[in-house]
């Protein structure tokens, strides 16, 4: 499943904007499930001074349904918040990020993990759900701001795996987009360049250009033993989303349907897993100090 930018409002909300959905048995782990979840599309790596991040008032979403009903028996939900070190610099980083905890590093994110079981009751969730929070103050790794600033990146994105006591391996931060799609093309009045000499505005074909390559998107991966997913081993269905925090809304199940607000239509990916758009919802995340927070919106540090 893919979605980069195409629905006309949530390309305004770009840490909210979910592009892809991702689910597979994990190669170093066969009786685990890992699941990927993307935001923040076509992010251009020297994008600074103001790097990318995820959304503070967000709440980003991983649902698991596993008994087919289009509602989720399982969810995970992430919700980061922004650290700013020196507020007298607009920089990201004033020297080398050398590890996650570097002092030279201005702009660190943090993030939450928690795990909400559902109850079903008479085809709707019951509100007694059971929920837990399995990780708490987990780093996310910075951007690959460059050899200079991030000498070392790979050590720093491997420090921010996060194994936790409760079984699941987690990670939140920026990745290089792996989704191969011509988009200069294909919205160039619905053109493939293999193909464009039958087009009605006929041009010499040509190979396909993979136009998110050198681009980046922010992942949440987590990676959960099978057993803790379904009853049977299997992985029915899962999908990605994120709301807007404070308005009082909780999430669309995975069954709802289009609109800004609620969830946007799912599409196929594979036998029996289904993947969806997020449920926006506008609102200021409820203040927790630590360090310096700057809140996205609210106007308040």
């Amino acid at each position: 499943m893919s979605s980069h930018r195409e629905a006309p409002e949530i390309s305004k909300d770009p840490v909210a904007d979910n592009t892809d959905t991702y689910a597979f048995v994990s190669p170093d782990q066969p009786d685990a499930v890992t699941i990927l979840t993307n935001y923040v599309p076509l992010e251009d790596p020297p994008g600074g001074p103001n790097f990318f991040e995820f959304g503070d008032d967000v709440l980003y979403h991983i649902y698991i349904d596993n008994d087919g009903d289009g509602r989720p028996e399982i969810e995970y939900r992430f919700r980061f918040e922004t650290e700013l070190r020196n507020p007298d610099t607009f920089l990201y980083n004033t020297g080398q990020i050398t590890s996650l905890n570097s002092t030279s590093w201005n702009r660190r994110q943090f993030y939450d993990v928690t795990r909400v079981d559902h109850k079903h009751r008479n085809g709707r969730a019951h509100h007694a759900s059971k929920s837990k929070v399995i990780g708490h103050e987990l780093a996310s790794p910075p951007c690959n701001v460059g050899p200079r600033s991030t000498p070392n990146y790979p050590e720093l994105a491997e420090a921010a795996v996060h194994k936790l006591d409760s079984g699941e391996t987690v990670f939140a931060g920026q990745r290089n987009e792996g989704f191969f799609v011509d988009l200069g093309s294909i919205f160039d009045l619905g053109d493939l360049r293999p193909l464009q000499n039958l087009h009605l505005i006929a041009t010499s074909p040509a190979m396909g250009v993979d136009a998110t390559a050198t681009l980046n998107v922010h992942t949440i991966a987590i990676r959960v033993p099978i057993k803790d997913l379904t009853r049977d081993g299997s992985v029915d269905e899962c999908h990605g989303g994120a709301r807007r925090l404070g308005s009082g809304q909780p999430p669309q199940d995975a069954g709802d349907r289009p609109g800004q607000g609620r969830a946007c239509p799912r599409r196929a990916l594979g036998a029996g897993l289904s993947v969806g758009q997020p449920s926006i919802q506008r609102g200021d995340r409820p203040a927790r100090r630590q360090g310096q927070v700057e809140r996205r919106g609210s106007g308040r540090r």
